[in-house]
């Protein structure tokens, strides 16, 4: 052991300065004891800036990595190899069913509760195919023991209560709980999520693919749970899961960051692994038998309203020979480069990622360590290449043309699906309640009571461990910018450790784009880049920005003005980045893309359409609860009008209707007026990070790119009458637009989708971010979603989320997400409008509510995203310091005079939005406006 435990009253060695954590990690020795685990492994990776130290557990055969690195987010996670054999979902539910209490902090749903008892960076957990991983990060330390704590109960020593498998995985339970008379109905989180899953054709398309590729093991079912299959797990089976697999034996453990290792395994040791022995878990996955010959398949899925085109809805997947040329050289250097760039580049994820990256192989048993070590593989790769330039023909041969494991599967839309699929749905409730006694029923409304009640019990939450107020630091540390111009554009230049990368801004105004060419700017910002530029066309292009840069993008802006609603700054943004040796590479891009875009090739357009109209539509299932937070915020302030029509189902609509135009000529000539407006240096700000070394080049470099798009220059056209920009004083540099005509008004829309769950949204128009009030109005929507609408959104109506949260914008939002409720769950933000209204909150709700909006608040801020308030949205360090020292003060009195004063019905402008199935009850409703 290289420090005893004895070892006590000085400063630690591993707090010394002098060193770093990858550094001291060097020390360990291969075959080292320390706390029950044996040392297998040290290994310098300089590539990613760290010590990778491997170890086992003694005891139980445990695996260990550690990867220390100077990175104040320190990660732990925890992975076990979860391999069903059927479709039931019974890793899922029981990696939701472990995080609702453990032996030693047994209260309800302590996973939910220490997210507001923490400073974390990162709370969660995942179940892949055939492993579930449960991670989390922090910069505190006191918070690191905490969580871990936490976590470690919570997988080896879960309650596992049966109330808690019939919340989260599956029950039959009245339609109303509370009336024995209504009919009996399927209810769960995890029965409601996954019919949400797959209401995403392309979810279900992935899910056939690997089901029918490997059908002969764990790949072969659904790991999350196939929704007709999931009412047939029992809790015994769920228990029975949990012993088998959740054990040290079948466990792999990761810990990254910059905190002592020998802390972390203590803990891991005494808190959990000290009490188990060796067991031979068999969760080892046979490896697929090859097929002899190809095999085809067919399967059908629900048709897309929103599908670009509705009669070309077919999926195609199959594996198929490539040429026998070879690979042209600059493409592979093309991703050598890419991976160069992934190495460099400064993620404040940086933990999340690498044991994202290493679970799969190590779930199989291979080396995480030599898959760090990603300059030797490349090595490795050049010399077989030099050694056999036919080294790449020859694996397209060995994988594709000579490999008899390829499956074709097509898939095309079935106008009955959703009918079938809810026929067989209500087959299996009907094959369920016919197997039912009187006395069954009875006890199914009984036990529904008793969750009910259950789920409406104050916890007791004392025993779980929480960081105080007190721990936070009161202060925000100031970064240092220099503002100056290039060929008289506003520039801001921060210098800080990005590791040999320059990061590149430019806000370009839209504030005298005409407002019929304002539903085309998204699709401007989409194909822009994508289209060919100067001598480039479109694959020439492409292929340099992999080459010389690490991406280049174009995207909208909606920016809220931080002291009045009605103001606001619509612009779009380009981001690129690159190694320092390529700085003029990259702005000769941005040079092209400026004076000589290709907006004239009408077929790559309809190509980039129907990709981006299908984009769009596929990810409505996926993030439906911000299309209704959008939809409803559209009526509350000009801001908010505007990020519907950039990004909301407005826009969703418009690029259905573009991609269905059979003549895009109309486009064609739209796309250059745009150009003229966007790619207009005196329109324009920008900003760069990079280090102190080449920011004196990387400003030449600016200038001299300024002086070749010079010629894009052209005069302002005065802005609408009811428009006044207005300066930012903070940030002379941002131009804000007042709209004076835009009048709030209530509306409430409903978007019948072809989804079996709802996304429900409503809407409240307060106050913008420099107001007194608005500190108190985030703790506010803290504290609601902890302790008033998770419970009746999530635990008591089945949704997989829900809750408040305060926007930016002045908007206070209420949303849920896959919910089979859509009036219930309005209800719900009612009542907990009421709820807070009445001051039923403890001080320490509302110091818990306090540690989740520091959390986020005090996230970690990437050396390439360092400086960025002001530039982006005119927030300074000023502003962001008066905005703490008012959470700070927020006080009980504060929450309950803004719940009365903001949020009470008829208090202030309101509106909603749902996403969800037909509903008779809102159809009856005239208030709601149906799209």
């Amino acid at each position: 052991m290289l420090f005893p435990p004895s070892f006590k009253g000085q400063q630690h060695p591993w707090r010394l300065k002098s060193t770093s954590a990858r550094e001291r990690a060097l020390q360990y020795q291969p075959g080292q004891k320390i706390h029950g685990f044996t040392v297998k492994e040290v290994a310098a990776v300089p590539d990613l800036f760290l010590t990778a130290v491997k170890l086992t557990h003694d005891k139980t055969g445990a695996q260990y990595l550690h990867a220390a690195r100077d990175d104040s987010n320190n990660l732990f996670s925890v992975q076990f190899r979860t391999t069903p054999m059927d479709s039931t979902g019974v890793p899922h539910i029981l990696e939701h069913t472990v995080l609702c209490g453990s032996q030693k902090y047994p209260c309800r749903d302590p996973f939910f509760k220490m997210l507001n008892r923490s400073l974390s960076t990162f709370m969660n957990a995942f179940t892949a195919s055939d492993y579930t991983m449960y991670p989390f990060s922090t910069q505190n330390s006191t918070d690191f023991q905490n969580l871990l704590s936490v976590y470690l109960d919570a997988v080896f020593f879960p309650c596992l209560r049966e109330q808690d498998f019939w919340q989260e995985g599956w029950r039959l339970e009245n339609e109303n709980p509370t009336d024995p008379n209504t009919p009996l109905v399927f209810k769960g989180v995890v029965f409601n999520e996954m019919k949400g899953v797959f209401s995403d054709n392309e979810r279900l398309y992935a899910q056939h693919l690997q089901n029918k590729l490997y059908p002969d093991h764990t790949y072969s079912v659904v790991s999350g749970g196939e929704p007709l299959s999931i009412p047939d797990l029992t809790w015994e089976q769920l228990k029975q899961f949990h012993a088998t697999h959740y054990h040290p034996s079948n466990a792999r453990f990761f810990t990254y960051g910059d905190l002592p290792l020998e802390q972390h395994l203590k803990q891991i040791e005494e808190d959990a692994l000290s009490k188990f022995e060796r067991i031979n878990p068999n969760t080892e996955v046979p490896s697929q038998p090859y097929w002899t010959s190809p095999r085809e398949d067919h399967v059908t899925c629900s048709p897309d309203v929103l599908a670009p085109d509705p009669a070309r809805q077919n999926t195609l997947c199959v594996s198929y020979l490539l040429g026998e040329k070879g690979f042209e050289e600059e493409r592979i250097e093309a991703l050598l480069h890419k991976i160069e760039i992934q190495m460099k580049h400064q993620s404040t994820s940086f933990g999340l990622s690498l044991a994202s990256y290493i679970a799969s192989l190590w779930n199989h048993d291979g080396d995480p360590v030599e898959l760090l070590q990603i300059s030797d593989s490349v090595a490795r790769f050049r010399q077989a290449l030099k050694e056999n330039p036919h080294f790449l023909q020859d694996k397209v041969k060995q994988y594709f043309k000579e490999n008899t494991h390829r499956l074709t599967l097509s898939m095309s839309p079935d106008e009955a699906y959703l009918e079938k699929q809810a026929k067989t749905e209500e087959e299996k409730l009907q094959e369920k309640i016919q197997a039912l006694t009187d006395s069954d029923r009875k006890d199914i409304y009984e036990k529904g009571l008793e969750l009910l009640a259950a789920q409406s019990k104050t916890q007791d939450a004392s025993s779980l461990p929480a960081l105080k107020v007190s721990d936070i630091e009161p202060t925000i540390p100031i970064t240092p910018v220099h503002i100056s111009t290039a060929g008289g554009v506003p520039v801001q230049y921060c210098e800080q450790p990005t590791n040999g990368l320059v990061y590149f801004r430019a806000m370009c105004s839209l504030n005298t784009l005409p407002e019929d060419l304002r539903l085309y700017v998204p699709l401007f910002c989409s194909v822009i880049t994508k289209m060919g530029c100067g001598p480039l066309d479109y694959r020439q292009q492409a292929q340099q920005m992999d080459l010389r840069t690490g991406g280049m993008s174009v995207s909208t802006q909606v920016i809220p003005d931080s002291t009045q609603l009605d103001a606001y700054e619509q612009a779009v943004l380009l981001f690129s980045s690159c190694l320092e040796r390529n700085l003029p590479h990259m702005f000769q891009l941005w040079s092209d893309i400026f004076n000589s875009p290709r907006l004239d090739d009408e077929e790559r357009l309809k190509v980039l359409v129907m990709m981006s109209a299908q984009e769009l539509a596929n990810g409505i299932s996926y993030s439906g609860h911000m299309y209704a937070m959008t939809r409803a915020g559209r009526h509350l302030t000009p801001a908010g009008d505007l990020q519907e029509a950039f990004g909301g189902m407005e826009q969703v609509k418009f690029m259905k209707r573009v991609a269905e135009m059979s003549d895009l000529s109309h486009v064609v000539r739209t796309l250059p007026r745009i150009k003229k407006h966007i790619l207009n240096p005196d329109n324009m700000r920008c900003a760069i990070n990079t280090t102190p070394q080449k920011m004196s080049d990387a400003a030449t470099q600016l200038e001299s790119f300024m002086k070749e798009v010079a010629g894009n220059r052209k005069e302002r056209k005065p802005i609408r009458s009811n428009i006044i920009e207005v300066r930012i004083q903070q940030a002379e540099y941002l131009s804000c637009r007042l709209d004076l005509n835009f009048h709030p008004c209530q509306m409430k829309t409903f978007f019948q989708m072809p989804f079996p769950v709802n996304f429900v949204s409503k809407s409240i128009r307060t106050v913008p971010f420099t107001h007194e009030d608005y500190a108190s109005l985030c703790i506010l929507a803290r504290m609601m979603t902890a302790k008033f609408l998770h419970g009746e959104i999530r635990e008591k109506g089945g949704a997989y989320g829900g809750g408040a949260r305060m926007g930016g914008g002045g908007l206070f939002s209420f949303y849920s997400y896959r919910d089979p409720n859509s009036v219930q769950t309005l209800s719900a933000f009612y009542k907990g409008i009421d709820w807070a209204k009445s001051g039923q909150f403890t001080q320490q709700d509302i110091d818990e509510a306090k540690l989740a909006v520091f959390a986020a608040v005090d996230s970690p801020v990437a050396p390439a995203d360092k400086g960025m308030g002001p530039f982006l949205s005119g927030v300074t360090d000023h502003m962001k310091q008066s905005h703490r020292e008012r959470l700070f003060a927020v006080s009980h009195k504060n929450l309950v005079d803004v719940a009365e004063r903001y949020l009470s019905a008829g208090q202030r402008t309101h509106a909603a939005a749902i996403l969800g199935p037909e509903n008779e009850t809102i159809k009856k409703d005239p208030s709601w406006v149906f799209m």
